[in-house]
């Protein structure tokens, strides 16, 4: 923990870089959106799970967890869950491109939470910045030509809920993490994603079975590069650096995801896409630097 204390803000760049590849993975396996998620968090949640149960320290520390924190972990995890299966099921129905920078949009949520819910000032400079990244994403989904036909639609519809969801995430987890330790909140938000997941496979009937090799490749991929190389390094730095750096930082997703999605998948972003990526991730860095000046006055 103090390692990941130390070095927090590098972290979080390492792990946006592990998960710019999510959308390019998901994208390139046949497994349905809800099957990837359960899949995913299975392989992964062993590797916290089980360390936790064979330390005596963790097992004292997940029964001595207050009911209001351990509601916190569980309503993240339900969060996180409305972020996974809104963001694999938009890269199956958009390109990656669309879907990654309305995603990066989550600011927006940190924002509205910052001001109605924890009721601090925000500067107007702040909020113009967040207007001016939803008018980048605006551009995407409406200069997008297959949109009005119907075609991309409801994948770039759900890359933007991904976006709200995971702000949600974000805001709910920082207040969590203040007093839980990273490494048991990043076990009870997983835990409470994959049974998010599981009853989902069963409501819908799912089918986890009888893939091809190369499809379940690219969920073992997706398991260990972004569950637990960016998700699981997100939820443990969260405490050490607050929501609004990690999701602002988190911003410069859609760039390399772009990168991975022309080197894995051809997909060469349109020019719309391109003005729409750079006025998002130009403004919610502007915003982060008008955030960054007021946390220091």
């Amino acid at each position: 923990m103090n390692l990941i204390a130390k070095h927090a803000k590098m972290a979080v760049v390492i792990a946006v870089l592990c998960g710019a590849t999510s959308g390019s993975l998901s994208a390139m396996t046949a497994i349905p959106a809800m099957g990837i998620g359960f899949l995913r968090l299975t392989i992964a949640l062993p590797f916290f799970l089980i360390p936790a149960l064979a330390s005596e320290e963790k097992r004292s520390q997940l029964k001595a967890i207050r009911r209001r924190d351990l509601g916190l972990c569980v309503l993240s995890g339900v969060f996180l869950f409305g972020h996974f299966f809104s963001w694999f099921s938009a890269v199956k129905l958009t390109n990656v491109a669309s879907a990654a920078v309305l995603a990066s949009l989550h600011p927006l949520v940190v924002l509205l939470v910052t001001v109605f819910i924890m009721k601090k000032k925000v500067s107007w400079k702040s909020v113009l910045a967040i207007l001016v990244a939803l008018c980048g994403g605006a551009i995407i989904m409406g200069f997008d030509l297959n949109t009005l036909a119907g075609g991309h639609l409801a994948g770039n519809i759900l890359g933007f809920l991904a976006g709200m969801f995971m702000g949600l995430y974000f805001s709910v987890g920082d207040a969590a993490r203040k007093t839980v330790n990273g490494d048991i909140y990043v076990l009870l938000v997983f835990s409470a994603c994959w049974v998010c997941f599981a009853g989902g496979v069963m409501a819908s009937g799912t089918p986890i079975l009888g893939y091809t090799f190369q499809d379940y490749l690219y969920v073992v991929l997706m398991a260990f590069i972004c569950q637990i190389g960016s998700h699981a390094v997100f939820n443990m730095c969260i405490g050490h650096v607050n929501s609004l750096y990690v999701s602002t930082i988190e911003s410069g997703d859609p760039v390399f995801s772009i990168l991975v999605a022309v080197i894995c998948l051809g997909q060469i972003p349109a020019l719309y896409e391109i003005v729409g990526c750079i006025i998002v991730v130009g403004a919610l860095l502007y915003y982060n630097y008008q955030e960054s000046r007021e946390e220091t006055v």
